[in-house]
């Protein structure tokens, strides 16, 4: 069974929770670029994948709008999102993500 998490806060950037986590989790960061999602932080460990990801996307060269295109319009407050790929549940993480000021649980799915 694989579980997907979603943390999100509107206190940090995505440069300052990935600095947070390493600290917190001992994760290491590696910055990506991608010309739909942005600049994101991602970490892979025995846990499984992380994914520190902001919710504004780039714009396309055509937007005519001056409304920024959002990773999750559902949540359009949250400025930056966690995202957790695990093989099976992970209380202890989400217990230890739980303790971290701003971040705040989203949404799950199982699998």
């Amino acid at each position: 069974m694989t579980d997907y998490d979603v943390y999100g806060t509107h206190t940090h950037t995505t440069s300052e929770l990935a600095r947070l986590l390493t600290g917190h989790l001992g994760l290491a960061f590696t910055e990506r670029a991608s010309d739909y999602r942005g600049v994101y932080q991602v970490a892979y460990d025995a846990r499984g994948r992380i994914e520190v990801q902001p919710n504004a996307l780039p714009r396309d060269a055509g937007d005519q709008d001056d409304q920024d295109d959002l990773w999750w319009p559902e949540h359009p407050t949250v400025q930056v999102f966690l995202e957790i790929t695990t093989p099976h549940p992970d209380p202890i993480l989400h217990r230890r993500l739980g303790s971290l000021t701003g971040l705040v649980h989203l949404h799950h799915e199982a699998w």
